[in-house]
């Protein structure tokens, strides 16, 4: 939560709003004084604005505020740049959301490594009536993940995640494949 700080100065001191016929009350220099102190890290704040709405260099606990705006959740415990990586390119993620691309991002972004995304639908074109559609009747999406080196996937935390990307009446198979070095009788 945001508090004030103790000893900040102000960038506007309200004295100096005064015309110089009230410079020299003692009184209302204190009472001023008092009121700059509060003042102080809300003018602050106005005059840093831009840095404060940038995921890149907004404070940690201003990120989860500006996380709402754009109806990201990143997770609190995860590394700082990946929760501002989730925060700065939530709009653009927004406009590919149930695509496959946009699967891939969202899991990408997730784990730290690339997915590999297959798809049961496809499209096509002919002059010839009754061609045959491409893909399967039912819609699917399977995607295997390879853990990466060092670290072992949530699978629920994953799963939610794919389920929120892939549209309601896709049905998806996740699949965790060990690390590249980690298959049966190879070497790291």
């Amino acid at each position: 939560m945001r508090t004030g700080v103790t000893g900040l100065p102000t960038p506007h001191p309200l004295i100096d709003q005064l015309p110089s016929v009230y410079l020299e009350q003692d009184f209302l220099r204190r009472f001023l004084a008092a009121l700059d102190d509060v003042l102080a890290p809300v003018l602050l704040t106005l005059d840093n604005l831009p840095a404060y709405l940038d995921p890149r260099s907004a404070p940690e606990d201003f990120l989860a505020w500006l996380a709402q705006w754009v109806a990201v959740e990143p997770h609190e415990d995860g590394p700082t740049a990946r929760r501002r990586e989730t925060v700065r390119g939530a709009v653009a993620r927004h406009a590919r959301r149930g695509t496959a691309g946009g699967l891939a991002d969202a899991v990408r972004l997730e784990t730290g490594t690339e997915p590999e995304i297959t798809e049961s639908g496809g499209t096509a074109w002919s002059t010839v009536p009754q061609t045959v559609l491409p893909g399967r009747a039912r819609p699917w999406v399977t995607i295997r993940v390879r853990e990466p080196h060092g670290r072992a996937l949530d699978r629920v935390r994953l799963e939610e995640l794919i389920g929120t990307e892939v549209p309601a009446h896709v049905g998806y198979t996740l699949e965790i494949l060990p690390e590249a070095g980690d298959m049966e009788g190879g070497a790291r």
